[in-house]
């Protein structure tokens, strides 16, 4: 559930972050492409290939995508937030598989799914509210 919020100028395309520049989606394609990563969708969840190349990855705001590592679901600018900025002021490091990564807060998490307002978001604010709830006492 965490959105990872590390921009791929950072560490050379370890991060999740799509910042908008050329090369950071350079950096995001290549990263994309040794996952090999296809467009999910829910009629052909092993998914469908695509042009996974920068100029592709520019002409959508968001993807949701599906690799050899799982599922993946990137947006340049998640609903009820200001993009990577807004996030990255609150997020939360941690580490994973030794790369150090930061993930937008609960808080934000739970702005964005309240503002998406799709039935899994309100199922998801329930779980995230409760662990805000526990985390806090």
């Amino acid at each position: 559930m965490p959105r990872a919020c590390r921009d791929f100028a950072d560490d050379g395309g370890h991060g999740h972050h799509p910042g908008a520049d050329p090369d950071n989606l350079s950096r995001l394609a290549k990263a994309l492409n040794d996952l090999a990563a296809k467009v999910y969708t829910e009629s052909v969840p092993e998914g469908l290939a695509f042009d996974c190349s920068a100029e592709s990855l520019a002409r959508a705001r968001v993807w949701n995508l599906t690799t050899k590592a799982g599922r993946v679901d990137i947006a340049f600018e998640p609903s009820g937030t200001n993009g990577y900025d807004d996030l990255a002021r609150s997020a939360v490091p941690f580490s994973v598989f030794g790369v150090e990564v930061r993930a937008a807060s609960l808080e934000d998490i739970v702005r964005s799914k309240e503002a998406a307002d799709r039935p899994q978001d309100r199922q998801d604010v329930v779980v995230l509210r409760a662990m805000l709830a526990a985390r806090n006492k």
